[in-house]
């Protein structure tokens, strides 16, 4: 059995996917990119592949996107995100059914994918001037309301009242905000909810930029926070999906084109 590896190297988080030949997911393991991203790509690697019991000679094909793709000077090819996360996308959400947007909140930027019948990109755009509307900032609200971040969902549906309104677009105000909030004896639960819309409004401006168009797709760390999802389809008014394993659709999707590409290069 030949398997084959997609390794997203971004600037918070390193995702590693392996599949089989079939392109059905075989294992995928997420660590921090830390300081040092080529070492811990390959730590990552090497620990993926002892749980999953894979020897390197077994590996076909490699492939790297992402931030940091060209540091992995031993991928066999490297891609952009934006195409890896579209095929990600497409796989991950074949029962589903067709795809045509893309939301995709990472640590540090936010991007919209927009799609044509064939799944192919026609459009994209993305935000990574400033933190406020992605993980990081999540991560920063939760530290400021010393709450775990995975507490957030639970906080944003046990809110009583109407989503208080954040308007900062930069992080470092918008954190003021959250503060102001706070000694103001607003609850968590209500400042957590208001949080949530604000990015909300914020990615659902990006996705205009590119057009709204049914089959809506939400990756990234971010799209485990079911709070988020809500305020999200909530300021949509239209449902999305949200595939099993939200951090790895572009390493996936980097796996997958690994098969083609392997395939075409040793084709009779």
């Amino acid at each position: 059995m030949r398997y084959f590896t997609g390794i997203d190297i971004g600037s918070t988080a390193i995702k590693i996917t392996i599949i089989d030949e079939n392109k059905e997911l075989v294992g995928h393991k997420i660590s921090a990119s830390g300081s040092m991203f080529y070492k811990y790509a390959h730590q990552t690697l090497d620990d993926l592949m002892k749980e999953l019991n894979i020897a390197k000679n077994d590996i076909a094909y490699t492939v790297a996107t992402g931030y940091g793709r060209k540091l992995f000077k031993e991928a066999d090819e490297n891609i952009s995100e934006i195409t890896a996360n579209a095929i990600g996308a497409v796989a991950a959400a074949k029962e589903y059914g067709e795809i045509k947007t893309i939301i995709n909140i990472g640590g540090q930027d936010s991007k919209a994918i927009s799609l044509d019948d064939m799944g192919n990109v026609v459009n994209f755009a993305m935000n990574d001037r400033c933190a406020a509307g992605t993980g990081k900032f999540l991560d920063a609200c939760a530290m400021n309301l010393e709450i775990g971040v995975e507490e957030l969902a639970h906080r944003h549906f046990s809110s009583k009242g109407t989503p208080l309104s954040i308007n900062s677009t930069c992080a470092v105000f918008a954190e003021s905000e959250i503060i102001g909030l706070l000694g103001n004896n607003h609850s968590v639960e209500d400042i957590v909810c208001g949080v949530h819309y604000s990015i909300a409004k914020r990615v659902i401006k990006l996705v205009k930029r590119v057009g709204i168009k049914e089959g809506i797709y939400f990756d990234g760390g971010p799209a485990l926070n079911a709070g988020l999802v809500n305020a999200i389809e909530n300021e949509l008014g239209k449902k999305i999906f949200i595939p099993a394993y939200p951090q790895v659709t572009t390493s996936y999707g980097a796996a997958i084109l690994g098969v083609d590409s392997y395939s075409y290069q040793n084709r009779e």
